[in-house]
C-alpha cells in the first residue's frame, strides 16, 4: 500500500509537470482605459484578446447602440490604431472600413492600442467627419482630471464571433475622481477600478462617469438609488435634485409593484454648457440599471427637476421593455451590421405610455394634465405620416423616409399603447391593463428568452383578447389612422375644445411676445405686447425693456432661463418687473395672469363609466 501511494504520488507529480508546459486558452477579453495619462485631449485603449485560433480577425467599434436608433460611427472617434505580438512587434493591421479593423497573423495578436477622441467637443451642428452629431446620452466626453462621460461603446470595441465572452475592464483615473456606475468595482485602489461582465453587451450596458464625488444614495423599496451629478460652473449638486427625484422614483416603484428586481439603479447627470464645446443634445439613455442624462447647466432649478421627472422616468421605465422583454434583434444586437426590430411601438411607445401614466396614477399629476398630455401628442402625431405602418417604419428605422417619422414613436407609439390599454381594461371589467400584459410577457420571456419579431402579435393575442390582436394587425402593423376618440369614449372621456395656459413670452409655444435689443443685449417687447393679458395686466407695454423678474436680472446671456422658468409660473402668483420705458427705469407689481390658448382636449364627461376610467387611471 505504501509503495501504491508514492507511485500514484510521482505519476500525480509527472501530470503536474506535463500541465505547466501547456498553456491554457484564454476566453477573456482585457481592456484598459487610462485616464490619467490624457494627451491632447485623447484618452488610449488597449485591448488584450482571448486565444486566437484564425490567422486573420476583424476588430470592430459599433457602428450603432441599442436605443439610439441611429448610425453613429463611433469608429471616426478612434485614430492610431496598432496590433502588436508578444514581443511588442507590430502586426499587419487594415482598416476595412469607418468602424473595423482586420489584424493578420492573429493567432500572435498580444494586444490592441488606439486613442479615442470625445463626442461632445465635436457637437457643432455639423458633426465629426463624416457623420452627424451623436446624441449626447449616447456620447462621450473627456475633460482631463475633472469629467470623463465614459459611454462604453465609445471607448472598447470587439473581435470578430468573440461578443458572447467575458470582458474585463480596468480603467486608470485621478485618485480625485471618482466613478459613478452601477457596476462593482473589484479593486480597492482609489486610482483603479477593476469592473467584470459576463458579456460585451453587458459591458456596454453600464455606462461609468468620472468627476470629482457629487452624489446622493437612497434606497426604494430594496432597491438602491444612486444619483451622481457633474456641473461644471457649480450650479447644482445632486443633493439640489434629490427630494424630486426619489419623490417620483419612489412612485414608480410603486406603480411597477414587484415587476422589476434590480438592486440598484444610478442616474448619471451631465450638466453641459452649450455656449462653449460641450455637449448640445439633451434628453437621455437608457440602460438596464442606469440611465446617463444631459441637460443644460443653465436651465433654471425648477424647470430642470420637471425635465428630470419626465426624462428620467421614460428610461427608468425601460427596464420592462426592451430591457425584460425583447426580441432577438435586441438581444443578440449585431453593433456594426444592424437588424432593427419591429416593435418600437411598444420599446419605446409604452414606455412613453408608462411614464405619463404613473404620474396621474400616483398622483404627481391631475387627470386633466394626463388628458392634455395625450392631446399634445394626438397633436404631434397627425403632423406626421399617420397611415405608416408602425411595424414597417420601425424595421426599416434607419433608412428614408422611415428615419424621418422616428419621432413618432415618443407620440404615436404612446398613444398606440394607450389604446391598448383602455381596451384591455374595457374588456376585463379593469381588472387588466397594459401592465399586466408586460407582466405576463415578462414570464413568458423574460431578460434572457428574446422573442421572434414575428410571434409577439399571436403571442400577444393568446395572452389578452382576440380584440387586442385585431387592433394590433389594423392600426399597427397596418396603415389604418387609429380613431382616437372612440377609446377615450369608452372610458367617458370626450374630445372638446379647453383652455390651456400659455407661456408669458411665446404665443402658441412659437410666435415671441419679446425680441433682443442688439445695441444694449436687454431683452425689449414687441408690438404684439399689447394682445399679451401677462403684460398687459402689469402694464408692459410695447418696446419696453425687462430688466428683471422677481430680482433676477435678464438679458441675451440667461433669456433662455427666464423662458425655461416662466413654463412653471403659477396663476395669481405675486410678481414683480423691472422695465425701462423712454429712458426710465420703474418697477411694475402684480399677479400673474397667464394668457390663454383654446386647443382640441378632453375632458371625462360620462359618470357612469367612473368605475372603469378609475381602473385605467387609478388601478
Amino acid at each position: 500500500m505504501k509503495k501504491i501511494l508514492m507511485t500514484l504520488s510521482f505519476a500525480l507529480f509527472l501530470m503536474a509537470c506535463k500541465t505547466t508546459s501547456v498553456t491554457t486558452p484564454k476566453n477573456q477579453v482585457d481592456v484598459s482605459i487610462d485616464l490619467v495619462n490624457v494627451k491632447e485631449d485623447k484618452v488610449q485603449v488597449t485591448v488584450t484578446p482571448p486565444t486566437l485560433t484564425t490567422e486573420k480577425t476583424t476588430f470592430h467599434i459599433p457602428k450603432i447602440v441599442p436605443g439610439t436608433y441611429s448610425e453613429d460611427n463611433y469608429g471616426r472617434f478612434v485614430e492610431s490604431v496598432k496590433a502588436f505580438d508578444k514581443k511588442g512587434n507590430p502586426l499587419k493591421i487594415a482598416k476595412i472600413d469607418e468602424n473595423s479593423y482586420e489584424i493578420s497573423n492573429a493567432t500572435k495578436l498580444a494586444k490592441i492600442t488606439y486613442w479615442v477622441n470625445d463626442t461632445f467637443d465635436t457637437e457643432s451642428g455639423e458633426g465629426f467627419g463624416e457623420g452627424e452629431d451623436v446624441f449626447s446620452p449616447a456620447g462621450t466626453n473627456i475633460k482631463a482630471g475633472e469629467n470623463f462621460v465614459i459611454n462604453t461603446h465609445g471607448f472598447v470595441g470587439y473581435f470578430e464571433d468573440k461578443k458572447e465572452i467575458p470582458y474585463s475592464l480596468e480603467i486608470k483615473h485621478p485618485s480625485s475622481l471618482w466613478g459613478a456606475t452601477s457596476m462593482t468595482d473589484m479593486n480597492s485602489s482609489n486610482e483603479i477600478d477593476v469592473f467584470n461582465t459576463s458579456r460585451y453587451a453587458e459591458l456596454m450596458d453600464h455606462p461609468i462617469m468620472y468627476s470629482k464625488p457629487d452624489y446622493t444614495e437612497f434606497n426604494v423599496e430594496g432597491m438602491d438609488i444612486v444619483i451622481s451629478v457633474y456641473s461644471p460652473k457649480g450650479k447644482y449638486k445632486a443633493s439640489d435634485i434629490t427630494p424630486e427625484t426619489e419623490k417620483f422614483m419612489r412612485a414608480q416603484k410603486k406603480f411597477l409593484g414587484k415587476f422589476n428586481a434590480n438592486k440598484k439603479y444610478t442616474v448619471l447627470l451631465y450638466l453641459s454648457d452649450p455656449s462653449s464645446k460641450d455637449a448640445k443634445g439633451f434628453g437621455a439613455l437608457e440602460h438596464t440599471t442606469s440611465t446617463t442624462v444631459v441637460m443644460p447647466e443653465m436651465m433654471p432649478l425648477e424647470a430642470l427637476k420637471e425635465q428630470l421627472k419626465d426624462v428620467v422616468s421614460h428610461e427608468f421605465f425601460h427596464i420592462v421593455t426592451p430591457l425584460s422583454v425583447h426580441s432577438r434583434e435586441i438581444h443578440y444586437f449585431d453593433y456594426n451590421n444592424p437588424k432593427m426590430s419591429e416593435h418600437l411601438w411598444m420599446y419605446e411607445g409604452i414606455t412613453e405610455y408608462f411614464a405619463n401614466l404613473f404620474q396621474v396614477n400616483q398622483g404627481l399629476i391631475s387627470e386633466d394634465d394626463f388628458y392634455k398630455r395625450m392631446a399634445d401628442k394626438i397633436e404631434q402625431a397627425n403632423a406626421m405620416n399617420d397611415k405608416m405602418s408602425f411595424t414597417k417604419m420601425s424595421k426599416n428605422v434607419l433608412n428614408p423616409p422611415y428615419k424621418d417619422q422616428y419621432l413618432n414613436v415618443y407620440q404615436k407609439g404612446a398613444l398606440i399603447a394607450m389604446c391598448i390599454d383602455i381596451q384591455m381594461r374595457e374588456l376585463s371589467e379593469g381588472k387588466r391593463g397594459i401592465l399586466s400584459l408586460m407582466q405576463d410577457l415578462s414570464n413568458e420571456f423574460g431578460s434572457n428568452k428574446p422573442f421572434n419579431d414575428e410571434d409577439l402579435f399571436p403571442t400577444i393575442t393568446r395572452i389578452t383578447y382576440p380584440e387586442i390582436g385585431a387592433f394590433l394587425e389594423k392600426y399597427v402593423a397596418g396603415e389604418t389612422p387609429i380613431p382616437y376618440d372612440v377609446y377615450f369614449t369608452k372610458m367617458g372621456v370626450k374630445n372638446t375644445k379647453i383652455q390651456v395656459p400659455g407661456n408669458p413670452f411665446l404665443k402658441d409655444q412659437r410666435k415671441p411676445y419679446i425680441t433682443i435689443d442688439q445695441s444694449s443685449k436687454e431683452i425689449k417687447t414687441l408690438p404684439n405686447a399689447s394682445e399679451n393679458i401677462f403684460m398687459t395686466t402689469l402694464g408692459i407695454k410695447a418696446n419696453d425693456h425687462i430688466l428683471a423678474i422677481n430680482g433676477t436680472n435678464y438679458n441675451l446671456d440667461n433669456i433662455y432661463d427666464l423662458i425655461m422658468s416662466s413654463e412653471n409660473w403659477k396663476e395669481g402668483d405675486e410678481i414683480s418687473v423691472k422695465i425701462r420705458r423712454d429712458n426710465k427705469e420703474q418697477i411694475l407689481n402684480g399677479k400673474i395672469v397667464l394668457p390663454k390658448e383654446e386647443k382640441d382636449g378632453f375632458i371625462a364627461i360620462d359618470k357612469s363609466k367612473d368605475t372603469l376610467k378609475n381602473a385605467w387611471l387609478k388601478g
